[in-house]
C-alpha cells in the first residue's frame, strides 16, 4: 500500500469513528431526551432534522478531506422533491447517508435487524419505516409519512448492488407507491471506482478521490400507471411497476 493510500485509509477510519461516536450520542442521549421533553407532534420533525444535519456535516467532511466528491445530474428533480418515494440502486455503504444528508424532510425504509443495532437502534425505531416486519403497517405508515410532507427513500434491491450484475428488486417500493399513489423519483448512483462496496474493506479508499454521480431520472407517475392499467391484476401491475423502476434506476 502506498503512503497516499495509507493516508486516505486512516482518514476514512477516523471519519467513521467520528460517525459512530455521533450516532451513539444521537441514539442514547439526544433522541431519548427529545422523547421526554418535546411534545410528541414535534418529535419526528426534530429527529429528522437532527439526522439530516449531522449526516450533511459528515458528507461535508468526506468531501473536504478529498475522500469523495459528489455531483448531481438533473439536481432540480431531487432537491425539489416533496412527498415522493425515492428509489435508487445501492452501490456503496454510504448511499443512504449521502441522500439523507443532502435532502431535508426525508426518511428511509430500514431492515428490522437495525432496531437491535448498537449505533442505530433507537434512531431506526424513532424515525424510520421497517420493511420486513409488518407489511400492512408499512403501507399505512407510508401514507401517513407522505401526507406529513416527507420523502421516503428505499433501495428496492434490499442490499448493496454489484455493478454488472442483474438487479433483483423486492416488491416493497412498488407496493408502497401503488398503495399511496405517490410518484416515484428514480435515482442512479454511480461511483467511478468501488468504494465501501459489498465485500470490500472499509480501508480500501485507493489513492484518488472517489467520484459519485447521482442522476435523478424522469419521475414515474404512479396514478398515470394506475389509470392505464386496464384489466391488469394487482400482481401484474406491481410487476409492471417493478420493471419500470428497474429500468429507471439503471439509467446513468
Amino acid at each position: 500500500m502506498s503512503f497516499l493510500a495509507l493516508k486516505r485509509s486512516c482518514i476514512v477510519l477516523f471519519l467513521f469513528a467520528f460517525f459512530g461516536a455521533g450516532a451513539l450520542l444521537i441514539n442514547y442521549l439526544i433522541f431519548p431526551a427529545a422523547s421526554l421533553f418535546l411534545p410528541k407532534k414535534f418529535q419526528k420533525s426534530f429527529y429528522c432534522s437532527v439526522v439530516h444535519k449531522t449526516w450533511r456535516f459528515f458528507n461535508g467532511m468526506m468531501q473536504k478531506t478529498g475522500i469523495i466528491k459528489v455531483d448531481f445530474v438533473n439536481s432540480e428533480r431531487l432537491f425539489d422533491a416533496k412527498r415522493k418515494i425515492i428509489v435508487a440502486n445501492h452501490p456503496s455503504f454510504i448511499d443512504i447517508v449521502l441522500l439523507i444528508g443532502f435532502l431535508p424532510d426525508t426518511i428511509c425504509v430500514a431492515k428490522k435487524e437495525l432496531k437491535k443495532n448498537l449505533f442505530m437502534g433507537n434512531i431506526v425505531k424513532s424515525l424510520y419505516l421497517i420493511n420486513d416486519e409488518n407489511n400492512e403497517q408499512l403501507l399505512a405508515d407510508t401514507v401517513r409519512v407522505l401526507e406529513n410532507g416527507y420523502n421516503i427513500i428505499i433501495f428496492p434491491s434490499g442490499t448493496r448492488t454489484v455493478e454488472g450484475e442483474d438487479l433483483k428488486l423486492h416488491k416493497g417500493a412498488a407496493l408502497m407507491a401503488l398503495h399511496s399513489g405517490a410518484d416515484i423519483l428514480p435515482l442512479n448512483i454511480h461511483c467511478d471506482r468501488k468504494f465501501l462496496a459489498k465485500h470490500q474493506k472499509i480501508i480500501d479508499a485507493g489513492e484518488k478521490t472517489i467520484n459519485y454521480t447521482i442522476t435523478a431520472n424522469e419521475p414515474i407517475r404512479t396514478n398515470e400507471l394506475l389509470n392505464s392499467a386496464g384489466d391488469l391484476t394487482k400482481i401484474q401491475l406491481r410487476n409492471r411497476l417493478n420493471n419500470v423502476i428497474k429500468e429507471k434506476i439503471s439509467q446513468a
